[in-house]
């Protein structure tokens, strides 16, 4: 009798569902644990005959299990404070790992640094992105595992440019002085004081001085005066560019000569140097310098670029976690470990950066939890319970009744 293989499908398919549910609930606080659906298909059907007005009699031959869907809803995204490693894709797309030569996606951003200082998930895979090339990303190069230096000492770095932002007071009588202090270093890595020193020649006008502390150089030093001229709107109009060729030659302890420009426009080709009719100010003063230090630590901004932090103070961008976005996720395979693998289906993975092509941002310090909704999933597990109790129920009625023929014959 199809009796009993109907009811035996509907086990069968209930048997799935509860499965997946039971699953769910397990994946509760699994990190961005996707939750999954079941979808039920009924079999083909057995014509009887016709009735009276030709409609066809038909009669069903079961049910099963069409597909489970993954939910790919974001899950509440959780700060892990003190955790840089962690990270949290805000958005759509997957983290890129790779392991033995696999590439696998993953939404799960609970990683962790190796003793080598390689970033890897909790699964061992390495987390892919974008190398750095003279301290820029290369995102046009083949992605790589992401290293930190752990472990590494950065040389010192000389000072060779200087950034000023300031204001001279453009109701200064003539004679009047203003200082800009900077601390630059060395190739030695030594911090030396250098001060640029303004002094009011005429209205618009202001010469300027360049120097190191006393006893810092014995050489003579060249390039360090000049005059500043500013416009009717307070814009400095002369020098037009950077002010370049200023040494100090000679250092006492030994290091190269040192030798720096001082940039006076911004990266729009406004000047930042500006006499206007307020207190002179020193606003902002940057260099390139800095001493030796060995790596601390390491923060990543929300575009994914890695930034390795020294003990100098200095940072230094390592690389840019890669993300990737699929045609359809719904395609892609589930193959453990918080990961997946592309199929026809899902079309292939197009690699890019956080932020761009609709690919997710990132939180650092952060991860996405379970999309599990436990009270979705408690309602769902009544359902299918239910559903698999009536199928039971319908064995035993079919046996009741295959019996009573039984006896009949008898």
């Amino acid at each position: 009798m199809a009796s009993f293989s109907i009811a035996v499908s509907g086990l069968q398919a209930d048997t799935i569902a509860l499965d997946t549910i039971g699953n769910n609930l397990a994946n509760l606080n699994t990190t961005a644990f996707k939750d999954q659906s079941t979808s039920f298909e009924d079999l083909f059907y057995q014509q009887m005959g016709v009735s009276g007005t030709n409609n066809p009699i038909q009669v069903g031959v079961g049910t099963r299990v069409s597909g489970t869907e993954a939910n790919f809803l974001q899950g509440t995204i959780l700060p892990t404070a003190g955790q840089p490693s962690n990270m949290a894709l805000s958005g759509d797309g997957f983290f890129v790992t790779e392991q033995d030569g696999i590439q696998t996606l993953t939404r799960a951003g609970d990683f962790q640094l190796d003793q080598s200082g390689n970033l890897i998930s909790t699964s061992g895979s390495s987390v892919m992105g974008y190398p750095v090339n003279n301290g820029v990303v290369n995102t046009n190069a083949a992605l790589v595992p992401i290293t930190l230096p752990v472990g590494v000492t950065e040389a010192a770095q000389a000072t060779s440019q200087i950034d000023i932002t300031a204001n001279l007071n453009a109701g200064s009588t003539v004679g009047t002085s203003f200082t800009t202090p900077v601390t630059i270093y060395d190739s030695l890595g030594q911090s030396h004081a250098l001060t640029v020193t303004y002094t009011k020649t005429a209205a618009n006008s202001w010469d300027y001085s360049v120097g190191l502390q006393s006893g810092d150089a014995t050489g003579t030093p060249t390039n360090t005066t000049g005059t500043l001229t500013f416009d009717s709107n307070g814009n400095l109009v002369s020098p037009s560019g950077d002010v370049t060729g200023i040494t100090f030659p000679g250092l006492t302890n030994g290091a190269s000569d040192l030798s720096v420009s001082l940039d006076l426009f911004g990266s729009n080709g406004n000047s930042t140097l500006t006499q206007l009719t307020s207190p002179s100010t020193n606003t902002a003063t940057l260099q390139d310098g800095f001493a030796s230090g060995t790596y601390s630590s390491f923060s990543v901004d929300n575009d994914g670029v890695i930034s390795a932090l020294y003990t100098n103070g200095h940072k230094a961008v390592v690389g840019q976690v890669a993300v990737a976005r699929v045609t359809n996720p719904d395609g892609l395979a589930m193959i453990g470990n918080n990961s997946y693998a592309t199929t026809n289906a899902s079309g292939n993975a197009i690699y890019g950066t956080p932020g761009t092509g609709g690919r997710a941002t990132i939180e650092d310090s952060a991860i996405e939890q379970s999309n599990v909704d436990i009270s979705q999933e408690f309602s769902n597990l009544i359902v299918a319970q239910r559903s698999f109790e009536a199928n039971s129920k319908t064995i035993t009625t079919f046996d009741s009744v295959t019996q009573a023929a039984m006896s009949m014959i008898r």
